[in-house]
C-alpha cells in the first residue's frame, strides 16, 4: 500500500477540521478495502479460497 500526505488545506487555503481529514481518510481506507475485498472474492473464485473445504 503506497503511503500518501493528505494536503491541510481546503480548496481556498483555509485549514481543514479534524472531521473533514478523518473522513476523507475513512473514504480512502473504504475504497482500499473494497479494491482488496474484490481481490480475494476473485482468488476465491479460482479455488485458493480458505474455507472451501465441506465437513463430512
Amino acid at each position: 500500500m503506497s503511503e500518501e500526505t493528505v494536503p491541510l488545506t481546503a480548496g481556498a487555503g483555509q485549514p481543514k477540521g479534524l472531521l473533514q481529514q478523518m473522513e476523507e481518510l475513512m473514504a480512502a481506507l473504504n475504497a482500499d478495502l473494497s479494491a482488496l475485498d474484490a481481490d480475494l472474492q476473485g482468488a476465491g473464485s479460482l479455488g485458493r479460497g480458505v474455507g472451501d473445504e465441506k465437513a463430512g
